[in-house]
């Protein structure tokens, strides 16, 4: 069961064209891979999500905490994310040294399951098995017939709902496109919106309040992360449910945000956090009050873990790894089913992977 060696690849996605939110603009869809190999022959991966940013940094980074697991059984997870913390402690817990910690976590998670023969969520304990699922995106960039054949596709597939991005210069903007997309899929189907952090408080309590008559279910990341005033400001007045997580490296935020009643929908991103435990420790936190998960991005990882909590709302689907890896999350009527194979029930093709020196 111990550790002998890693691997690290990298990998790209397909993009027609660059894509945009709020607050970025993304010229690439790429990924870092990791592998780990045990003594006895099993291989435990992980994966995270790259764009085009710091590519160096983070490869740099796992290379500096890769060795450190070396002789490491794969079930200790929580004494090497301790090891790996008290490594890290000089430049810091948060940022690039906590994705490359938990890609670690997630590896070894991988690995042990495969070692015990059995998915992940069967090795925590599950409460579901079938989680809700939402088709995002809706760019920013995209024009209204891109948008708009992005969301009647979701809605042709099954999906109960879909995201969209806002955060236009003029609010009123983005209410126009919030307007088509209703009309595009119906009544019945969800629509969420999601500014990237990407406004004021002034104008996300505008759009919100202008976009309750069309039925948007909740508003992600209106403000600033660190706002936390803000946030209850609109919890508090825009008459419409808010998220927020996926830039949290710790519960700190989850903690500040609960105290103020400021929150609707807990977003925890699995490699921000630090990995298996962290996330469901924030899930936990969150169902001592009553606010639901619906994590960011990872739904490769994502389902399986949802399946092990009772508070779990739902997935966040992109399609962006489907054609890279062996098994994609299978979707049905708009529900996700966890992987029945060891682990995490997956693993990037050899021949979409790039080997890093």
């Amino acid at each position: 069961m111990t550790i002998k060696q890693f691997e690290i690849f990298t990998a790209t996605a397909p993009l027609q064209k660059p894509i945009a939110d709020a607050t970025h603009t993304l010229s690439e869809i790429s990924f870092v891979v990791l592998r780990l190999h045990t003594q006895s022959g099993h291989t435990g991966e992980a994966y995270l999500l790259s764009f085009q940013y710091s590519s160096q940094a983070i490869i740099g980074a796992l290379k500096d905490q890769g060795p450190l697991l070396i002789g490491e059984e794969v079930c200790a997870t929580v004494k090497v994310f301790m090891k790996l913390n008290h490594a890290n402690e000089y430049f810091g817990h948060e940022g690039i040294n906590r994705w490359a910690q938990a890609a670690y976590n997630m590896a070894m998670w991988d690995a042990w399951c495969k070692i015990l023969k059995q998915p992940i969520w069967k090795v925590l304990g599950h409460s579901a098995q079938k989680i809700p699922a939402y088709g995002s995106g809706g760019w920013i960039s995209y024009t209204e017939a891109e948008l708009l054949d992005e969301v009647k596709g979701y809605a042709a597939r099954g999906f109960g709902a879909v995201k969209i991005k806002v955060g236009k210069p003029d609010w009123r903007e983005d209410l126009e496109r919030l307007q088509l997309v209703r009309e595009a899929v119906g009544p019945h189907i969800n629509i969420m919106m999601d500014a990237n952090q990407g406004m004021n408080v002034p104008n996300a309590l505008a759009l919100a309040r202008a976009a309750r008559n069309i039925g948007i279910q909740w508003f992600e990341e209106p403000i600033d992360h660190t706002d936390y005033e803000g946030y209850s400001i609109l919890r508090h007045q825009a008459g419409i449910s808010l998220a927020m997580g996926e830039r949290e490296y710790s519960t700190v935020p989850l903690r500040e945000l609960l105290k103020r009643n400021a929150l609707d929908i807990w977003q925890p991103d699995i490699l921000r956090l630090g990995g298996v435990e962290a996330w469901r420790n924030s899930a936990a936190l969150a169902a001592a009050y009553n606010v639901p998960v619906l994590p960011h991005y990872y739904k490769d990882y994502d389902v399986p873990l949802l399946s092990t909590i009772a508070n779990g709302a739902g997935v966040e689907s992109f399609d962006w790894i489907d054609p890279l890896i062996d098994h994609p999350i299978q979707f049905h009527n708009g529900f996700a089913l966890p992987h029945n194979r060891p682990g995490w029930g997956f693993t990037f093709k050899d021949e979409h992977l790039t080997a890093i020196a």
